[in-house]
C-alpha cells in the first residue's frame, strides 16, 4: 500500500525534514486587515513578526478551506492508496474536522485524520514517525497505533511574555489572562483535553523555563530515550541557551530547535518560548 503523509503548516517541521520524508503540507494562513497570507508560502516567520511589529491589530488566523481541502486529497489519490493526515489539535482549530469532512468527500484514497491535541514541532514529532512508519511498509492502521503511543509519553510546556494575545484569540480563558497579567506571573501552559490551560504560575521568566527544564530533566534522568525539541517565537538565541544547557548534561538525548511561526506566534506572542519531548 502506497501510504502519503500530510500535515498543516502549523507543525513546522524543518525544511530538510520536509523534503527528506516526502511529507505534504497543507497552509493556514494569518489575516492582517483584508489581506491574507499562507504561512511558509506568502509570508516568512521573519516577515510576519516584523509585520505584527508595525501592526497597530493583531493579525487573525484561518484555518484551510474544505475546497483546498479535497483539492489536495484529489491530488494525493493519484498517486497514495491512503493518507495519514496528521492536524494541531481540534480543541483550538477547525483543521481537524475539515479534514475529516474533505476525506468525505474524495474517492479513491483511504483519510486517516489524526488529532495531534497539541501543535508546533510536538505536532511535528508524530508527523516525522508517520513518515518513518509508512517508509517501513506499516500498515495505515499500524501507523495510527504507533502515534497513540507517542501520546502516551509526550509532554509539551511553554510560556508566553503576554497573556493577551491568547486571550484575544479565545485560546485562553479571559480570567485566567487577567489574573496572570495583573499579578504578572508567568504561568507555564499545557494542553489538557485539547485545549491551552495553566500548569503553574510562577512570578518570573527564568523560574517558569527552569521549571520546564526540570520536568525534562526528571525524565531524561530515568534512563529515557528522548526526542527533545526546544521552540521559540523569534527568539532563537535562547532555545539554543536551553538545547545546549540540556546537552550537556544528556548528550545522547536527540534534540533540536523550531519555531512559533505566524499562525501560532499570533496567539502567543513573540518571546514564547516552549519545550516538547517524548520516549523514543
Amino acid at each position: 500500500m502506497n501510504i502519503a503523509v500530510m500535515t498543516d503548516s502549523t507543525s513546522y517541521i524543518p525544511e530538510h525534514l520536509i523534503d527528506a520524508h516526502h511529507i505534504h503540507i497543507v497552509p493556514l494562513s494569518v489575516v492582517f486587515g483584508d489581506d491574507a497570507y499562507r504561512e511558509g508560502i506568502d509570508i516568512t516567520t521573519g516577515e510576519f513578526y516584523q509585520k505584527v511589529k508595525g501592526s497597530e491589530e493583531l493579525p487573525k488566523t484561518s484555518q484551510p478551506s474544505i475546497g483546498m481541502l479535497t483539492k489536495k486529497l484529489e491530488e494525493l489519490a493519484g498517486d497514495y492508496d491512503a493518507v495519514i493526515s496528521v492536524h494541531l489539535s481540534s480543541g483550538i482549530s477547525g483543521t481537524y474536522q475539515a479534514i475529516i469532512t474533505a476525506g468525505e468527500m474524495v474517492d479513491g484514497i483511504d483519510v486517516y485524520a489524526y488529532d495531534s491535541e497539541l501543535s508546533c514541532m510536538g505536532q511535528g514529532f508524530y508527523v516525522l514517525e508517520a513518515a518513518e512508519q509508512a517508509r517501513a511498509g506499516q500498515s495505515p492502521e499500524a501507523i495510527v497505533e504507533r502515534l497513540d503511543a507517542i501520546k502516551q509519553t509526550i509532554r509539551a510546556y511553554f510560556m508566553v511574555d503576554d497573556l493577551s494575545h491568547l486571550q484575544r484569540g479565545g485560546r485562553l480563558n479571559g480570567a485566567q489572562a487577567l489574573v496572570g497579567s495583573v499579578l504578572q506571573v508567568k504561568p507555564i501552559l499545557h494542553f489538557v483535553d485539547k485545549q491551552i490551560v495553566p500548569f503553574e504560575k510562577i512570578r518570573t521568566r527564568k523560574k517558569a523555563l527552569n521549571r520546564i527544564m526540570n520536568m525534562l530533566r526528571e525524565d531524561a534522568a530515568q534512563g529515557k530515550a528522548l526526542k527533545v525539541v526546544f521552540i521559540h517565537a523569534n527568539n532563537e538565541a535562547a532555545a539554543v541557551e536551553l538545547k545546549e544547557t540540556f546537552e550537556a548534561d544528556y548528550p545522547e538525548a536527540e534534540t533540536m530547535i523550531s519555531y512559533f511561526g505566524p499562525v501560532i506566534g499570533t496567539h502567543l506572542g513573540e518571546g514564547a518560548l516552549g519545550v516538547c519531548w517524548y520516549t523514543k
